[in-house]
């Protein structure tokens, strides 16, 4: 019996040590645009190759370091390197993941039109989630009427120590100081740019890449045979392209993605909710019940912290009444998961 598990270790060491060899054997790249089942892998010395899964499903998502193999004139993907993080949204239906290995998320409102605060909650929580941190950009600040109000509405969030940037993407780019500003808060970082519409996501992307809606146009055009479809996630060097893609923050990158209309939070324990939202979070310690969901329990150190009086400015000590009602709409949606 001694022998025969001698044996075993000795096999199970012998196919580790090839896996290993294997791997070594493969070349290592970074995931930079993704459509479909197909995506774009760059590499060290900067030219690019057009790779595919092996088997079905593709796991590999924009930002991803992969191992992969070549095949003719593409490439096939055989292993995905360890994440540092994930941001994804999951509904009742499917999973959508935006990208990964990042630094943080910038989150691009407007004034006008007005953005919906469960929205901006939404993505906020996924990005607590995954402990990526968040960047909140409020564009239009050349709006005198509607700027001021919108950036009111985002006191909460101020309070709650995010950053929360103004921008007026109409100046000039020369004499653009809100851009510069924001430029200093992405050098040598990674950032995934989300945007509902008209919030004037592809007119920041073109400013901070003036050439990005060509590459974008490249991409399409070898991913799809000639035929000009956009690609659902593109990566894109600001300045500088770092001369090794393994080191972190070697260089300053922007991740353009769509798909922000929608955003499920599915992923997300229901009892795990308030900690994804700090106004809550800081307050939760002082509940009388262990389980308690902050909506109506005696003792509750929320309820205790609630705004009272919603036309008065918020106190630094009181959690918001609109913050505190998105909590309430989606504690119920995510306590009527379906799986």
């Amino acid at each position: 019996m001694r022998k025969l598990n001698q044996r075993t270790h000795t096999k199970t060491k012998a196919a580790q040590a090839l896996v290993e060899s294997t791997q070594e054997a493969l070349n290592t790249g970074l995931v930079v645009a993704t459509h479909g089942r197909h995506c774009v892998v760059e590499l060290d010395n900067g030219s690019r190759i057009i790779c595919h899964p092996r088997g079905k499903k593709s796991q590999s998502v924009v930002g991803d370091r992969v191992r992969w193999q070549a095949a003719a004139d593409e490439g096939t993907i055989e292993s995905v390197l360890e994440r540092r993080n994930l941001f994804y949204r999951r509904d009742e239906v499917r999973t959508k993941s935006f990208a990964a290995n990042l630094d943080q998320v910038l989150i691009l409102l407007a004034a006008e039109p007005e953005f919906s605060e469960t929205q901006l909650s939404r993505a906020l929580i996924a990005a607590e989630a995954e402990h990526i941190k968040p960047l909140v950009v409020l564009n239009k600040s050349d709006l005198n009427s509607a700027f001021p109000q919108a950036w009111a509405r985002l006191a909460a969030y101020r309070q709650m120590g995010y950053t929360v940037m103004p921008l007026q993407l109409k100046q000039a780019h020369d004499v653009n100081d809100s851009l510069r500003m924001l430029q200093a808060e992405m050098a040598g970082k990674t950032t995934l740019i989300l945007g509902p519409s008209g919030a004037g996501k592809s007119t920041l992307v073109n400013a901070l890449v003036p050439n990005a809606r060509a590459l974008t146009g490249e991409i399409s055009q070898a991913l799809n045979s000639g035929k000009h479809t956009t690609t659902s996630t593109s990566l894109y060097w600001v300045g500088t392209r770092p001369s090794s893609l393994a080191s972190e923050g070697a260089g300053t990158a922007i991740i353009d993605s769509p798909g922000f209309q929608e955003f499920g939070l599915q992923h997300i324990p229901q009892n795990q909710l308030a900690s994804c939202m700090p106004d809550l979070k800081q307050y939760v310690g002082s509940c009388k019940f262990y389980n308690c969901t902050h909506l109506h329990e005696p003792g509750c150190g929320v309820l205790t912290a609630l705004q009272k009086d919603e036309n008065v400015a918020l106190q630094p000590s009181e959690v918001s009444q609109r913050r505190h009602r998105i909590y309430a709409q989606l504690f119920e949606e995510l306590g009527q998961q379906r799986w």
